[in-house]
């Protein structure tokens, strides 16, 4: 009973918080009319990392529950998407990414071992995407327009799908895309936290 009262907890919780975790990121770029620090490289290869994930879970016949909110990140980075080529100038591209994208989706669930290869592959994908924004950082050292809000968030999302994995499906793949993501994700909150305090710190200095 317990553990049953725990699984829903971590659901709804991890579903609530990622109806709204992109939510920051998208208000600071608007306000900001600027995209300094936040990697399209990054959100592009999470598109992907999320695509392939929603597909094999829906593939396999997973319970909805533990793949539910990838759908609703997915809306949200493709506003993000959009709102990062609306102010680099290249709003344009966003209908050959849309094409790319669809026609990539719709190739996944051809054969099963081409969705089981992308599944394999996935973690890779998702750990590329995060390692692309810590360029993007270290490159800029500034963090001005990441919010740190959004990856905290995407941090304890993938702390609750380990243990949602853990207590369901027990896939191996996904469990070690979660602890993976865990990590990376809280290195980047972490790194996003240290730009945006020592750039705290020059301006007072100032």
């Amino acid at each position: 009973m317990q553990s049953d009262m725990l699984l829903h907890i971590a659901n709804f919780s991890t579903l609530f918080m990622c109806m709204v975790l992109k939510f920051p990121q998208i208000f600071v770029l608007m306000r900001a009319k600027c995209s300094t620090g936040v990697s399209l490289n990054s959100l592009l290869l999470e598109l992907i990392g999320f695509i392939v994930f929603v597909t094999y879970q829906m593939y396999y016949d997973y319970p909805p529950p533990t793949y539910l909110e990838y759908p609703i990140l997915i809306a949200q980075d493709v506003i993000l998407l959009l709102l990062i080529l609306h102010y680099n100038g290249s709003l344009r591209q966003s209908l050959i990414y849309a094409v790319l994208f669809v026609g990539g989706w719709r190739l996944l669930t051809v054969e099963r071992w081409i969705i089981d290869l992308a599944m394999s592959l996935c973690t890779f994908i998702s750990a590329a995407s995060k390692f692309a924004q810590l360029r993007c950082l270290w490159r800029s050292k500034d963090a001005g327009q990441v919010s740190a809000l959004s990856w905290a968030m995407a941090t304890y999302t993938c702390m609750a799908r380990i243990y949602t994995t853990t207590v369901t499906t027990g896939d191996m793949q996904v469990l070690v895309r979660f602890v993976a993501m865990t990590l990376l994700n809280l290195w980047v909150l972490l790194t996003v936290v240290y730009y945006q305090r020592r750039s705290g710190s020059s301006k007072k200095d100032d």
